[in-house]
C-alpha cells in the first residue's frame, strides 16, 4: 500500500469526519497496545488481525496508517509527542482552507437553534474524545487520574479561540507555534504540578 487512503468527509452518526477519524485512530492504537504488548506481539500481528481486534476494516486501517510499523511508532511516542502529532494534523486540516475556518469559527455561531445545537453537539463530541483519551492515558500511568470533563471543556474553548485568532491574523505566531502552545496547555492539564508519571 503506497500511502494512506483518503478518509471520508461529512457528518455520520452525529459525528464529524474529524471526530470519527480520531476515534478510529484511538481504537487501532488501543487494539495494537493489546496485540503488540501481549500475544501475539508485533511481528506476528497482521493488518487484518489488528483491524478485527479494533472492530474496524482493513480499509479503515489504511485511512489512518501506512503500515503496522507506523502503528508501533505511534505507540512508542511519549505522551507529549503523540499530542503534538495529533494537534498538528488537526490544525493543518482545519486551517487548510480559509473558507472552512470562516464557517467553523464565525458563520456557524448564532444562526439558528438547530445549527447552534449542532455546533454544541460537535463541541461536546470533542470533549468526550479528550476525556476518553485522558482517562486512557491515566490508566497507562501517563496522566493524573481525575475527572477531566471541566478541563476538557475549557481546553476546547482555548483551541477554538486560538485557531480563530491565528487565522484572523490577530496572533503573531506560526501555526507550529500555535500547536506547541496548545500542547503545553494540554500537558499541563494532564500532568499538573506535583504529579509525575508512573515508572
Amino acid at each position: 500500500m503506497p500511502g494512506r487512503l483518503r478518509a471520508p468527509t461529512g457528518r455520520y452518526g452525529g459525528k464529524t469526519a474529524e471526530e470519527r477519524q480520531a476515534e478510529r485512530r484511538r481504537r487501532f492504537l488501543d487494539a495494537a497496545l493489546r496485540l503488540f504488548g501481549d500475544a501475539p506481539g508485533f511481528r506476528s500481528t497482521t493488518v487484518a488481525a489488528l483491524s478485527e481486534a479494533a472492530g474496524l476494516s482493513t480499509r479503515q486501517f489504511y485511512e489512518e496508517f501506512r503500515t503496522l510499523e507506523d502503528v508501533l511508532a505511534a505507540l512508542h511516542l511519549p505522551l507529549v509527542e503523540r499530542a503534538t502529532a495529533i494537534f498538528r494534523a488537526y490544525a493543518a486540516n482545519v486551517t487548510g482552507d480559509p473558507r472552512r475556518i470562516r464557517i467553523t469559527f464565525v458563520e456557524i455561531i448564532g444562526v439558528s437553534p438547530r445549527l447552534e445545537e449542532q455546533r454544541l453537539a460537535r463541541r461536546a463530541g470533542w470533549v468526550d474524545l479528550i476525556c476518553a483519551e485522558a482517562q486512557a492515558a491515566a490508566a497507562r500511568g501517563e496522566a493524573a487520574p481525575r475527572d477531566y470533563r471541566l478541563a476538557a471543556t475549557g481546553f476546547i474553548g482555548s483551541v477554538n479561540g486560538l485557531l480563530h485568532d491565528w487565522s484572523a491574523g490577530w496572533v503573531e505566531a506560526t501555526l507550529d507555534e500555535v500547536v506547541d502552545e496548545l500542547v503545553r496547555q494540554l500537558v499541563g492539564i494532564l500532568r499538573p504540578p506535583g504529579w509525575s508519571p508512573e515508572r
